[in-house]
């Protein structure tokens, strides 16, 4: 599944620590494809090295490029563009129908450019990552949920590390967002450690103990995947924060 590692670039970072940035901006922003050295965006990645711009900047650089416009805004279908332009970017799915028809709307009237800097100029990335943290994907997290389909909605568009996002053209979530309903999480056709064939999924969340002493705890729920929502629907009734939500291999 994809990581949660966050990684920030710091003022003593040095040339191998800046590399390990450029590497993970290149694999989020652009879907996890193998990116030849033909099609590197060298001046950036300099004005990197020398702090010259910041991650934010080289990422709307990565956005901008040749590499991403053509696998995913001259190659697939509108909707689609949009879609993983919030996962690559913002590290979540689309919410809510209105905040698609938005930028498929900017897309066109304002053009390629606009769409892009809509997101990484938004006051969402800025809280999220700042200028100098690699985005990642938040989106099984409650911070990036304001709603529980989107846990859902994440699983539909990141099926785990070994997908390239450019092999899939089709929008995957034009149903769903449109009626506001959820995806359904479908079980693997693997056989699983044990008798059964779903697929397990760990839910990790944290909450608060108001006991003397105070303390923090932190709960993992391991559950098929024809169980996950009701499981975080019980969570989200609580005051527990879903930390994560990883697919047991």
């Amino acid at each position: 599944m994809a990581s949660q590692t966050i990684l920030e670039l710091w003022p003593a970072s040095g040339l191998e620590e800046v590399q390990t940035i450029i590497h993970a901006v290149y694999k989020q922003v652009l879907g996890n494809p193998h990116v030849m050295e033909s099609e590197r965006l060298l001046r950036a990645e300099s004005q990197l090295c020398d702090r010259s711009i910041t991650v934010r900047e080289f990422v709307r650089a990565v956005a901008k490029s040749d590499f991403y416009r053509t696998r995913y805004f001259e190659s697939c279908a509108p909707y689609r563009f949009v879609e993983l332009n919030f996962l690559h970017l913002l590290g979540r799915a689309p919410q809510e129908q209105r905040e698609v028809s938005e930028h498929i709307v900017r897309t066109v009237a304002e053009g390629y450019d606009a769409e892009i800097d809509s997101y990484v100029d938004s006051s969402e990335y800025q809280a999220a990552f700042g200028e100098n943290v690699v985005p990642y994907y938040r989106g099984r997290s409650s911070e990036a949920n304001s709603k529980q389909i989107g846990y859902n909605r994440m699983f539909a568009i990141d099926r785990g590390p070994a997908q390239i996002d450019s092999s899939v053209k089709s929008a995957q979530l034009v149903y769903a967002v449109a009626t506001n309903s959820t995806n359904a999480i479908k079980a693997s056709s693997a056989t699983v450690i044990g008798s059964g064939t779903e697929k397990r999924f760990k839910i990790v969340v944290t909450g608060s103990k108001f006991d003397s002493p105070r303390r923090i705890s932190t709960t993992e729920y391991i559950v098929p995947a024809s169980k996950m929502t009701p499981q975080i629907q019980r969570i989200n009734r609580t005051s527990g924060k879903i930390v994560s939500i990883t697919e047991i291999v």
